[in-house]
């Protein structure tokens, strides 16, 4: 099975912590020139300094924030300048929680503005790189809700539906350039993100955090959460050469949680 990145630059967002950070270090391992992004400058350095490097690797990082749309684009076209990116992670943290229908208007703009027009606008920045090389690889990470919706994450729930129908779009857009674009869908993950559900259902109901941790372990088959590497190693694969064939896809790693086909 063909695995190599060795050549190919990967930018991947939300690198300073959890699936982000999992997901550079795998596709470290696997040979890619990884560049980090994230707002903390120096949480990055300390990422980059700890990815594995072997033959050459070459890794760095770059600061922007997700909601900033025109200056998140500048900094992508000024990396793609100086080296094309053939590998795009779209990851950041979601939303915080509630019902949708008491979300505020300026909650619902910003989560669109962090999601789906940061994607687009990483996508517009990189993309010529990658058609000059015809072979490039976008993944989403996502939310197991764009199937079935989470409860007291309205706003979430929202977001990332679009952001994967625009996916599925872009998926068919690119495929003759040698592009593709897939999702992934996460389950519960040992994140901070796990952290904020928990907060915001015990604030909701007035449960205990263990209660309420133990009654989503028990909703998993697997009986656990994932580790943040298993949702990154499959980011990983899907950037691989192996996965050339995989486009359009919204792949759940869930550990079985999710009752729908």
């Amino acid at each position: 099975m063909d695995l190599d990145l060795s050549g190919r630059h990967a930018l991947v967002c939300g690198a300073s912590e959890g699936i982000g950070r999992a997901a550079a270090h795998e596709l470290a391992l696997l040979g890619a020139d990884v560049t980090l992004l994230a707002r903390r400058a120096a949480t990055l350095e300390e990422v980059a300094a700890g990815l594995p490097v072997r033959d050459g690797q070459q890794h760095g990082f770059i600061t922007a924030d997700m909601a900033q749309t025109e200056a998140l684009r500048a900094r992508a076209e000024a990396l793609a300048t100086a080296r094309p990116v053939h590998v795009l992670v779209n990851n950041t943290a979601g939303p915080p929680g509630g019902p949708a229908y008491t979300a505020t208007e300026d909650a619902f703009l910003e989560a669109f503005r962090r999601h789906l027009l940061a994607n687009q606008a990483l996508v517009q920045a990189l993309l010529p790189g990658m058609r000059a090389a015809n072979w490039g690889r976008i993944v989403n990470v996502v939310s197991t809700s764009v199937r079935e919706p989470i409860p007291n994450l309205g706003v979430s729930n929202t977001i990332r539906g679009a952001v994967a129908g625009w996916a599925k779009t872009l998926s068919r857009e690119l495929a003759p350039f040698g592009v593709t674009v897939n999702n992934v869908l996460p389950g519960y993950t040992e994140t901070g993100r796990i952290e904020q559900i928990v907060r915001d259902r015990a604030a909701a109901t007035g449960k205990p955090a263990e209660a309420i941790l133990e009654a989503m372990r028990a909703n998993v088959p697997a009986g656990r959460f994932a580790a943040p590497a298993e949702i990154g190693g499959v980011v990983a694969f899907l950037a691989s050469p192996a996965a050339g064939y995989i486009n359009g896809v919204s792949l759940a790693v869930d550990g079985g949680r999710m009752q729908s086909i």
